[in-house]
């Protein structure tokens, strides 16, 4: 499996460790009482029945991605604002998953704990980014901060992007008893439609991650064999770790 979708040059550890130190300073830029909440109740809350592929690891990523974003875009925000939407995203997937986003986003609104951290114009921006991180968002996101998120929210990773999927279709079709090759296909439907060529995925800000991923992907889709290959070989270790 190290070897899926693109090949990634590695980045030279001078690029890195100033990344690290850029992306180490935007996290300490957080309010820390913020902070402090946020790790204590909130992410806490992805720890417990939500759907593969969105749990606790997946917000920390996607909060991880929107302070790269903001860096290689050098982009002029609000970081207490880019942190919450991110760390609220899918606060509502584990109730709702067909309406996650609006559920999140009022989650967020009804907790007064987090809102005192911000004026209420703050608030507005961050339940609506919250809504408007989804892929298939018919509309584009109404702010920067709803367009760094959704862009974060995106897989990077050929191999993860694969995993979560099938963890995904095996929750979402438990009930059905599905075999695994309907897993699969209802796998590949999925991404194809989301990241195949003319996809719905939205990505406001391309960084060389995604495009790296998206090419690797799309040339694993346009393989339909080689595709259930490798989710079979996957679905294994999906399975064992299931047993475990």
């Amino acid at each position: 499996m190290k070897n899926v979708g693109a090949a990634i040059s590695r980045p030279r550890f001078e690029e890195i460790t100033k990344k690290n130190i850029m992306e180490d300073k935007q996290m300490k830029s957080i309010n820390p009482e913020l902070k402090q909440y946020i790790e204590t109740e909130i992410l806490s809350q992805y720890d417990v029945n939500n759907i593969g592929g969105h749990g606790k690891e997946h917000i920390q990523t996607v909060i991880e991605r929107s302070f790269e974003i903001i860096n290689e875009f050098e982009l002029d925000v609000n970081k207490d604002m880019v942190y919450t939407i991110a760390a609220f995203h899918d606060i509502g997937y584990k109730e709702n998953p067909e309406q996650h986003e609006e559920v999140s986003s009022t989650k967020f609104k009804n907790d007064k704990n987090i809102t005192k951290f911000f004026n209420d114009e703050q608030i507005t921006i961050i339940a609506e980014a919250i809504v408007d991180h989804r892929a298939s968002l018919e509309y584009e996101a109404r702010s920067i901060y709803g367009k760094i998120v959704s862009s974060a929210d995106r897989e990077i990773s050929v191999e993860n992007m694969l995993k979560r999927s099938i963890q995904y279709q095996a929750d979402k079709l438990s009930a059905q008893n599905p075999t695994i090759n309907e897993i699969i296909e209802a796998s590949y439907k999925k991404l194809s439609s989301k990241y195949g060529k003319g996809g719905y995925a939205k990505m406001y800000y391309p960084d060389k991650k995604y495009l790296e991923y998206l090419n690797g992907m799309q040339k694993l889709l346009e393989n339909k064999e080689e595709f259930i290959k490798t989710e079979m070989e996957l679905a294994k270790e999906y399975k064992n770790d299931k047993q475990h």
